[in-house]
């Protein structure tokens, strides 16, 4: 049996990354791993497991309960920011979707000052984390338009199971396809190719033997949780890391945790790596007294080291839609959202008796990513000056959005109703219409702004500050505007204009002026709301530019401390984070085994 008196590695977080690294490291049987999680083992919660209940986990205890500071961007409102809590993290309450980067985005990283950081490099991992099965009956594929995948960028080995939501029976997964073959702007190649702009049906992580939702705890959780050499706490806070000063700098030798309540410190014989997610990890890293100094001194913490970064850096995309009420005989989910019992009970049948039905399916199961066309970037961008420390920022995203061939927006069809009217509370609403209702969404994909999140208080059990700073950059709202007003254009694409009641119903009265550009800015305003990516708040940057962690994931001026999750992103890559995550955790794995 292993000793765990002073494991090699402590990881703090036991969610998408954490698991993963805890996983790829304690495959070497010498090497022990000591996992911290805050929240508890989800792998027979049914919430987690059915595919179509996801929307019941935000909000619950497997939440965080994350909220952000007004935005004066967003007309003074509140947003939830919903992380996950239990083991597999976010990865265990999201909607599932599996979406790639673009090339663009990940070699943005390596230009940003992150050599060995580019597409081509992290390839390797991005398939390495993941096995994508597409459809087995050629009539599913052609309905879903699956004819473009690349066995050259596909995963085929990893432990995340990757499948298609979208099935035969669904009229309106056809109707997406053929709407973008019919605007000639169907997906240009595989997407996971990292070269592909343009409609597709999506990837989700669901497996598709048995229909469950296939994330990091059921995967690499359940395969450490039988090995001898690691240790996984759960209900185990962080609360500090400590410190020694070494000949280098500084040298963490291990964790001060509440286990359940109970104060314990753990000690690591070799590395502590945080895994704590885009707001626990600076707010771990400033209670332990990395951070702005001038922060740190006024809440009295000691200064270990001064790190401007910090904290800082925060992005993430927002999202919004328009709900249009379908046709009469068109199946959607709203009567599955009501919890209309009839409905429950069908969909409750399907999924035990059969492994069908919307149960099966989580958040979207057709995707587009879009340029705007006939729209000037560029000249765009000269009026909307970067705020003073912003340039070199704005300059890499400037040069993404610039391109006619890579997108500034992404698109996707929702089967059901979403009310947005509700003070951003969610994307879905719980102020449900009585008619039916498929919506059309988008999100800004290489949005301009940027937050933070910082600690107020050195309570380590209070939350930290949130601040998205949402459209602090005027070029957002106009690119965001101009993105729903598109939407209103697809909705009458002569093949889902069918599939739509003539002059019915919409969620808000609000909604049926999105063809006017005020009009749509103003919908953006009232309706925008996150879309759960956030990340970049300790980068993988130089340090005079921002960075709080170098190449090779080290924590600036620290022998041993490394970042492993979507906090160390540089730039937001142009959709959902989840692919990004795992593809990022699987290369800091082979990272730390290579520094022995």
């Amino acid at each position: 049996m292993a000793s765990f008196s002073s494991p090699d590695f402590i990881i703090i977080g036991g969610g998408t990354s954490g698991l993963v690294v805890a996983d790829r490291l304690s495959e070497d049987a010498s090497v022990t791993v000591l996992v911290l999680e805050a929240g508890q083992d989800l792998s027979a919660d049914a919430r987690v497991n059915v595919p179509g209940l996801w929307t019941t986990l935000l909000g619950s205890e497997a939440d965080w309960h994350f909220r952000s500071v007004a935005q004066p961007g967003l007309n003074g409102r509140e947003l939830s920011e919903p992380q996950g809590k239990g083991l597999g993290g976010s990865s265990a309450i999201n909607g599932q979707a599996f979406i790639a980067p673009a090339r663009a985005d990940i070699d943005a990283w390596a230009a940003m000052g992150n050599p060995g950081w580019d597409w081509a490099s992290l390839v390797p991992w991005y398939r390495k984390a993941y096995t994508l099965i597409p459809p087995a009956d050629a009539a599913t594929r052609e309905h879903l338009g699956i004819d473009w995948i690349n066995d050259d960028f596909r995963g085929t080995q990893g432990p995340i199971q990757v499948s298609f939501p979208g099935v035969i029976e669904n009229p309106l997964c056809k109707a997406w396809i053929d709407a973008f073959r019919g605007r000639d702007e169907i997906t240009t190649g595989d997407p996971f190719s990292g070269d592909s702009i343009g409609g597709y049906s999506n990837a989700a992580t669901v497996d598709p033997a048995t229909k469950t939702r296939s994330y990091s705890g059921s995967t690499h959780g359940l395969t450490i949780l039988q090995r001898p050499n690691v240790r996984v706490l759960t209900g185990t806070t962080a609360r500090k890391i400590m410190f020694e000063q070494s000949a280098s700098g500084v040298r963490a030798t291990g964790v001060h945790a509440s286990v359940n309540g109970r104060d314990e410190t753990f000690s690591a014989s070799r590395e502590v790596i945080v895994a704590a997610g885009v707001f626990n990890t600076p707010k771990l890293l400033e209670l332990s007294g990395i951070g702005q100094k001038k922060l740190l001194e006024k809440l009295d913490i000691p200064v270990v080291l001064d790190l401007a970064g910090v904290g800082e850096n925060l992005q993430d995309h927002l999202m919004t839609g328009v709900s249009y009420e379908v046709a009469d005989g068109v199946v959607t989910a709203d009567p599955l959202m009501r919890q209309e019992p009839d409905a429950l009970v069908m969909a409750q049948k399907m999924y035990a008796e059969s492994k069908a039905g919307p149960l099966t399916i989580g958040g979207m199961q057709s995707h587009a990513f879009m340029p705007l066309k006939h729209f000037d970037a560029a000249h765009l961008l000269a009026k909307c000056q970067p705020e003073p420390g912003d340039e070199d920022f704005c300059s890499v995203v400037g040069s993404i959005v610039e391109k006619p061939d890579e997108c500034s927006g992404a698109w996707f069809l929702f089967l059901a109703q979403a009310n947005l009217h509700e003070g951003g509370k969610s994307f879905v609403g719980s102020q449900l219409l009585p008619q039916n209702f498929a919506s059309l969404g988008c999100s800004q994909s290489h949005p301009f702004s940027r937050g933070s999140t910082h600690i107020t208080s050195a309570d380590v059990d209070a939350p930290p500050q949130i601040d998205p700073r949402f459209f602090s950059h005027p070029a957002d709202l106009e690119i965001m505007a101009r993105h729903v007003q598109a939407l209103e254009t697809l909705r009458h694409s002569k093949a889902l204009e069918p599939f739509f009641k003539p002059n019915g119903q919409r969620n808000h009265a609000d909604a049926f002026n999105i063809g006017s550009l005020e009009g749509a800015k103003k919908y953006v305003l009232d309706t925008a709301t996150t879309t759960y990516h956030t990340c970049g708040t300790a980068p993988m940057l130089p340090k005079d530019k921002g960075g709080v962690v170098d190449t090779r994931l080290i924590v600036y001026g620290t022998d041993n401390l490394r970042i492993v999750d979507a906090s160390m992103f540089p730039l937001i890559p142009r959709g959902n984070i989840m692919s990004s995550v795992y593809g990022v955790a699987e290369r800091a794995a082979d990272i730390i085994k290579g520094s022995k």
